[in-house]
């Protein structure tokens, strides 16, 4: 019989089917869930076969091969920061377009809440993608072992990675308070376990060296508004004409306190921010900062997760993208007397 034939264990598998139809498992699971995306001809060849073979597909299956639940988890450090809406929305899309399914997991910036949840949603995917993750590389290489893994917002060596070109976007960053007239720049630190911190930090002494700037790094802060406000007297006691913050949430909370307490940006202070979300074109002045393409990077890096859990080599490459500089209202030239 048929289903005895099905690599011996009397039950006829999806994979079977798609061997004998010709055409790839993910297409025979949409001729039977979503027949309007497949052919009319591939679907009535798919289930002519299925016929022919016994197959059922409300039959519990054990699949043989990488691909066991079509579901892929997207881990983030904070599901509030508005900075992984474009990336879920990017992951999401590739998901979609290979038929697999996306699961968005809250790490709530807690590296020991991430090792929790990790460890909760592995037995349940087929592969990782992990944003701005604040465990070490020794561990997100441990993960690999067990399931496909791509890196966000981070370069880990030894793991496919995808991050955005940090170095760039705070050089221009720089070039731009110098060009309008600050000689002292300051960086409001995020999370120290965070790569994306060291990363702007280096590129911020760096382009301050360069460009025979000074630079004072305040913090490190929680990177979000209530983080932006506490670093506020920091910022004032130092007389730091433009800063830099983490992201832009710490950014549109430093430009709030120092509205509470009367300071006029960009006037007193210039703020700049990192990732160009929603909350810079919402706070008045609009806040400059670095766009980085937050729907590609979510897109390219599930793309990636899925190639390899179809058995793609891992070739453990970085992929880097561009940003740009968004120049608004809340940069500007330093008053006058302040500019030492």
């Amino acid at each position: 019989m048929a289903g005895e034939d099905a690599g011996g264990t009397g039950r006829v598998t999806i994979y079977d089917v798609a061997r004998e139809a010709g055409v790839s498992p993910s297409t025979v699971s949409r001729a039977f869930a979503r027949p309007g995306r497949v052919s009319s001809q591939t679907s009535r060849r798919v289930h002519e076969v299925a016929d022919r073979l016994g197959y059922r597909a409300d039959q519990p299956e054990r699949r043989s091969g990488p691909a066991r639940s079509r579901v892929i988890a997207l881990a983030v450090s904070d599901i509030t920061n508005p900075f992984y809406f474009g990336i879920i929305r990017g992951a999401e899309k590739a998901a979609a377009d290979n038929d697999f399914s996306l699961m968005v997991a809250d790490a709530r910036e807690s590296a020991e809440e991430e090792r929790r949840m990790l460890a909760r949603h592995l037995p349940q995917v087929d592969g990782l993608l992990v944003t701005s993750s604040r465990l070490s590389d020794t561990e997100l290489r441990g993960l690999a072992r067990k399931v496909p893994v791509v890196v966000l917002n981070r370069k880990v060596s030894g793991l496919p990675s995808v991050y955005p070109d940090n170095a760039r976007g705070i050089r221009r960053c720089v070039e731009h308070l110098g060009e309008l007239g600050h000689r002292r720049v300051g960086y409001l630190a995020g999370p120290e376990a965070s790569w994306a911190d060291g990363a702007r930090w280096r590129a911020v002494r760096e382009a301050c060296h360069e460009l025979s700037l000074a630079d004072v790094r305040v913090g490190p802060l929680r990177p979000t508004l209530a983080g932006g406000r506490s670093a506020v007297s920091e910022v004032l006691a130092g007389r730091l004409t433009a800063v830099i913050g983490y992201n832009d949430l710490v950014a549109v909370g430093v430009m709030r306190e120092l509205a509470r307490r009367g300071v006029h940006v960009p006037g007193d202070v210039s703020v700049v921010g990192f990732d160009n979300t929603l909350a810079a074109e919402l706070v008045s002045p609009g806040l400059t900062t670095v766009g980085q393409p937050v729907v590609r990077l979510g897109e390219t890096a599930a793309r990636q997760v899925i190639a390899l859990v179809g058995g793609a080599p891992s070739r453990q490459l970085s992929s880097v993208l561009p940003v740009e500089l968004v120049v608004r209202g809340s940069t500007g030239p330093p008053a006058a007397g302040r500019t030492r």
